[in-house]
């Protein structure tokens, strides 16, 4: 869409631009996990984008296993959060904000020394693409 509008203003709005698309992504200095997919970057809270993780026992969107839409496997829920945790630990971690989700977090890609964590989690079974 911007690329359109680039060609026609010119070289000169490249460089007023380009202010706006470096702050969409971040160095997050002190991750802290939630769960298999939304993580804390300081008082920002960041959801993985394109993926969905199982949930964690405490999740009220579990509650009513006949009305639910969640992915309510515990077990995997727990191990998806342990390996984000430990794949986080594994370098610096940069987020690159995409927009915001309808609970006001933040949606981002998030990658540990250039790996995609949405990418890792799903290779690894602990989380699936988001439908």
């Amino acid at each position: 869409m911007w690329q359109g509008w680039l060609a026609q203003a010119g070289e000169g709005a490249r460089f007023r631009l380009m202010p706006i698309l470096l702050a969409a992504a971040a160095l997050c200095l002190a991750p802290s996990v939630h769960d298999g997919d939304t993580i804390r970057c300081g008082r920002e809270r960041v959801r993985i984008a394109s993926i969905d993780a199982p949930e964690l026992p405490d999740s009220p969107k579990c509650q009513d296993r006949r009305r639910s839409y969640a992915w309510c496997d515990f077990a995997a829920g727990e191990a998806s959060r342990a390996a984000l945790t430990r794949l986080l630990s594994r370098g610096q971690v940069m987020i690159t904000r995409l927009g915001t989700d309808p609970y006001g977090r933040t949606l981002a890609t998030v990658s540990v020394n250039g790996v995609d964590a949405g990418d890792y989690l799903v290779a690894q079974g602990l989380a699936r693409p988001w439908r």
